[in-house]
């Protein structure tokens, strides 16, 4: 009896958390079919008087949507292939071949953890600046060509430990060399890592405001994040407009999660059990 009081005092407590962290998304996509009037309507309506479908289609007459979208495509593609190929090499490296000083670099690469993005802003902003990289679009794309990031290199290094190295043995001794054995042997076997990187890779480059923002000063360049923001007026704002296009935004995120669940939470549940 005690049992269950206290499951149910524990799921009570998840199902109230988990209304309250969709309350923002669903005042997004309740805000998407209003006028600008009803959302700042007191005191404030649950669901929409009118459900206007225009506001979507209205968002692709006041910016360029299409434009926005290529861009991002444009950045998105290459970025999720640099980061996978070179954070799996970076873990395979560090989890399975033996290389003077190979503790320290690891440990190095995870004290880059540390480090606040702010701090590497000014020095990163001015090496671009002196080769030449502002309003390209290399500033975004190249260094997920360098490991991808300490916690990528981290979590591919966990999962590569977690395969016993007797199958390396093995091939070894069947006349495989070690990119062999990389390729064809270990990397079907992280397939749930992979799509874990490619998942974070994903949301990080569609979100990422701040990258486009420092580097990208012509408007045709402009990727969906920072071109959304000329729906923001400097007296005015059409929130509608701007809700509309933060839902289109949200939908692919979330098609990709569903569809990739059962080896998001594999990924990450077996790189933490068996780190």
């Amino acid at each position: 009896m005690k049992g269950i009081a206290f499951k149910a005092i524990a799921y009570g407590l998840l199902f109230v958390g988990a209304g309250l962290s969709l309350i923002p998304f669903f005042w997004m996509v309740r805000s998407s079919f209003m006028t600008t009037t009803e959302i700042f309507h007191f005191p404030p309506k649950l669901l929409p008087e009118t459900w206007l479908w225009g506001n979507f289609l209205e968002i692709f007459n006041v910016v360029q949507f299409s434009l926005y979208f290529k861009n991002t495509l444009f950045v998105l593609i290459p970025v999720i292939i640099g980061t996978v190929v070179t954070s799996c090499m970076c873990g395979y490296g560090f989890a399975r071949l033996n290389f003077p000083g190979r503790n320290i670099w690891f440990a190095l690469i995870i004290a880059t953890m540390m480090l606040p993005p702010a701090v590497t802003l000014i020095p990163t902003f001015m090496l671009w600046t002196e080769i030449g990289g502002i309003n390209t679009f290399w500033p975004l794309v190249l260094p997920s060509f360098f490991g991808g990031g300490g916690f990528f290199i981290f979590l591919m290094r966990q999962f590569f430990m977690s395969i016993p190295k007797e199958l390396d043995e093995a091939a070894l001794i069947d006349g495989a060399n070690y990119v062999q054995i990389f390729v064809f042997i270990l990397l079907p076997l992280v397939k749930p890592a992979i799509l874990v990187v490619s998942f974070f890779t994903f949301t990080n480059v569609w979100n990422d405001f701040f990258g486009p923002l420092i580097y990208l000063n012509d408007e045709s360049m402009f990727t969906l994040a920072l071109g959304l923001l000329q729906l923001q007026g400097s007296y005015t704002s059409d929130w509608n407009l701007i809700m509309a296009a933060a839902t289109v935004m949200t939908v692919p995120a979330i098609l990709i999660f569903f569809l990739g669940q059962k080896y998001f939470v594999e990924g990450i549940t077996l790189t933490g059990i068996k780190g």
